[in-house]
């Protein structure tokens, strides 16, 4: 699959996803509050992940091509434990995300860095980790959002990029489906579809011009619908298909690394 959004794009999607996390979690009434998409978390734990996503990352694509993470954090990246009072912890959540960004600007988008996709449709470079961090912090958004009792829509720029992510990040590649062989197609009302093959040689995802009758199953929502279903932060069920349905859960609760 090829990347939709450019990279610059990808930077800003970041930026702005991740200051609207973090205005949501100065709304909240307490750090203590259950996110309920992540029900092991709290609010503090959930900005303590976005940060140390984002700075893991942030040493992973400073290192450079590698075939495995950086044993150890750059001292400008590691930082000691984040507090746990709300402002300075989203003055270290701001400050996590600036290194993020910083060392993506440094690197552009072609180097190449280690990725735990390896072998699947997307590149393991910068700007793919760029692609993907757009949706941690979308997703992550959406969660400290219903957590305050505020959710939004997913903007559709980065929910559009978003399931063709998922599916060439998440899904696609060598593994063997353990099921039979199947085509599910993706439809998001603002124009866009994509197929994605299971087979037991493989799975690969592929942009649609036009919606098929070919399928298998079939589902079809807005853009940022199809990327929370495809997250597990609202049920497929939820949304309008056709088809053999059964086959979303198969692929939703599959762990390819386990074929």
């Amino acid at each position: 699959m090829t990347q939709t959004v450019e990279f610059p794009v990808l930077l800003r999607l970041i930026d702005e996803r991740s200051v609207a996390f973090r205005a949501a979690v100065a709304s909240a009434t307490g750090l203590d509050a259950q996110v309920p998409t992540c029900p092991e978390w709290t609010l503090l734990d959930l900005v303590v992940h976005l940060g140390g996503v984002h700075r893991r990352w942030a040493a992973t694509v400073a290192a450079g091509p590698a075939d495995a993470p950086p044993t150890a954090t750059p001292a400008g990246i590691a930082a000691a434990a984040p507090p746990k009072e709300r402002e300075a912890l989203l003055a270290w959540s701001a400050e996590s995300t600036e290194l993020l960004l910083s060392a993506l600007r440094e690197s552009g988008p072609d180097r190449g860095c280690w990725t735990w996709w390896g072998g699947s449709q997307s590149p393991q470079t910068s700007g793919a980790v760029a692609r993907h961090q757009v949706q941690e912090a979308t997703v992550h958004t959406y969660d400290a959002q219903l957590t305050v009792g505020a959710p939004q829509p997913l903007p559709a720029e980065a929910a559009l990029d978003g399931v063709d992510e998922f599916l060439s990040t998440c899904c696609a590649g060598p593994h063997a489906w353990p099921y039979e062989p199947a085509v599910v197609e993706f439809h998001a009302t603002e124009g866009r579809s994509w197929s994605l093959s299971l087979a037991a040689d493989g799975v690969r995802a592929t942009p649609l011009p036009t919606p098929t009758t070919a399928a298998d199953a079939s589902v079809q929502g807005t853009a940022g619908e199809l990327v929370l279903a495809l997250y597990g932060r609202i049920p497929v069920g939820s949304l309008k298909g056709d088809g053999d349905r059964r086959l979303f859960d198969l692929l939703l609760a599959w762990d390819p690394d386990a074929s």
